[in-house]
């Protein structure tokens, strides 16, 4: 058959699976893409409401040159579709007495390690150092392998490196720097892998580098600008995409995947690719054809599930910035009650996002959109109760910390917690981030790209190959879509 007339069909619609509808409709395939929701971008969506715009998913704009790189293989660049600021400060970690500012560039960070202890500046340097060397192999060694094979991992840079992925992102950062709040400050990119930093590979300081090296950008209007950017290339590239379209089932005869089952209807295809959530997707399928049991998905560590809430404020508010981390209670005990002892946390830290701050247009004129986020296990009970309880706890910190009183401006609140990921995403076990990134959960060592017992089914995301974040996922979706060119 020829390569024209092979139609590929596509569930969800994600970072990866638009990524990989793009570059497979690029080389010829026939491709229609299928989302549950009424809007594309899978977990990636946008709320707008009273002139207020919030990115209900991911809100960090990192690794760049992942971006430049995806729309470049197009011919495009990511200044075609959307305008892209650097943050200056990147973001403020508010500590239980003292704030920590981020600057934009490696010598405003130095100085701000000096202020917070003498003679740290030093360690910094020659650690983001060693960061960006790790950061030019995941990128051009690594992380563009598609985990098939433990070789992948085998490199002449790797081998020398071979103690770093032993050998963990805490050890590391303790070796030189003892001052507890440059440790949570260094510990907290690790946290976009979805594992405790004590879990998770020191090759993995290449997110340090991510952050302090390359920087904190912002599309203006918000995230979603980059959905938006790559669904009109996967529609000049001719795929079709369908919303309001809940995938019941995927066809298989004789071994083969043969389509789908959207709203009792039978699409028949030569290839499916699921982005969906991965333990979903299975399910999707009759019981033999599955690869993975419900002991292998209960034996996975997760990331962490997410309570978030988006609010409209009547007023701007003062000492904020764009991103601000609230790292003012125990950083160690709140991961505790996440991974070890899954629990609601007794003292959460928590994310604030104003994204109003830099970018006039995510907000009515003196107003401010608000979206905070307490980081939580997955799979943990739900209720309003509870979600109005940790939004009390919450605010009455920010409050404090920010030193003004802001819950009699808030025009509206809405939340979103585990039950409207399972329910919305048919996340597992409402998981917000998908599979940590720790040691066992490497590369060749995460679910596959292709189905092991059912030929022409195979899958991509953030439970899959390279791992969690917006940068891999464009990647996954590269990944699986040469993949299935092999196939063929």
């Amino acid at each position: 058959m020829n390569i024209n007339n092979k139609k590929v069909v596509i569930i969800g619609s994600g970072f990866s699976s638009l990524s990989a509808a793009s570059y497979l409709a690029q080389k010829g395939f026939d491709v229609s893409l299928y989302e549950k929701n009424d809007t594309v971008g899978g977990r990636a969506r946008q709320l707008s409401k009273g002139g207020f715009t919030f990115d209900i998913g991911p809100s960090w704009y990192w690794m760049p040159d992942i971006f430049d790189r995806f729309f470049a293989d197009f011919g495009k660049q990511t200044s075609d579709y959307y305008q892209l600021d650097k943050l200056n400060p990147a973001y403020k970690i508010f500590f239980e007495d003292d704030v920590i500012t981020i600057g934009d560039c490696m010598d405003k960070i130095s100085e701000e390690f000096e202020r917070i202890e003498e003679g740290s500046s030093k360690y910094l340097k020659k650690f983001i150092a060693k960061a960006q060397s790790n950061y030019d192999i995941a990128i051009n060694e690594i992380v563009y392998r598609p985990g098939i094979s433990p070789l992948e991992l085998v490199t002449s840079d790797t081998i020398t490196r071979v103690d770093q992925f032993f050998k963990t992102i805490s050890q590391e950062v303790r070796k030189k720097f003892k001052n507890p709040k440059l440790i949570s400050t260094l510990e907290f990119p690790v946290l976009f892998l979805g594992a405790k930093p004590s879990k998770t590979p020191a090759f993995y300081s290449f997110m340090n580098f991510a952050d302090f090296g390359l920087g904190t950008w912002h599309p203006k209007g918000g995230m979603y600008q980059i959905i938006i950017a790559m669904k009109s290339l996967a529609e000049e590239l001719g795929v079709t995409i369908y919303t309001n379209s809940p995938v019941e089932k995927i066809v298989v005869d004789g071994g083969k995947a043969k389509g789908i089952v959207v709203n009792s209807e039978t699409i028949a295809a030569d290839m499916v690719l699921s982005g969906a959530d991965y333990h979903h997707s299975e399910s999707l399928l009759d019981k033999p054809h599955r690869q993975y049991s419900e002991k292998y998905w209960a034996r996975k560590t997760f990331a962490p599930s997410s309570l978030l809430f988006f609010i409209g404020f009547d007023k701007k508010l003062k000492n904020i910035e764009h991103h601000n981390l609230f790292f003012d209670t125990d950083f160690g005990q709140h991961a505790s009650e996440i991974y070890d002892d899954p629990k609601w946390p007794s003292r959460p830290l928590f994310y604030a996002n104003f994204p109003s701050v830099t970018d006039a247009s995510m907000a009515p004129r003196n107003h401010e959109t608000g979206f905070f986020l307490i980081p939580i296990a997955p799979g943990l009970e739900d209720t309003p109760a509870l979600r109005n309880q940790y939004f009390d706890i919450i605010m009455k910190r920010f409050q404090e910390r920010t030193e003004q009183i802001v819950e009699n401006n808030i025009i509206f609140k809405n939340s979103f917690c585990v039950n409207d990921f399972k329910e919305q995403y048919n996340s597992y076990k409402g998981n917000a981030y998908g599979m940590a990134n720790t040691l066992s959960q490497t590369a060749f060592m995460r679910p596959g790209l292709k189905s092991k017992k059912i030929s022409n089914l195979f899958f991509t995301g953030q439970l899959t190959v390279p791992g969690p974040g917006v940068p891999p996922s464009l990647i996954s979706g590269k990944l699986v879509a040469e993949l299935m060119m092999k196939n063929n």
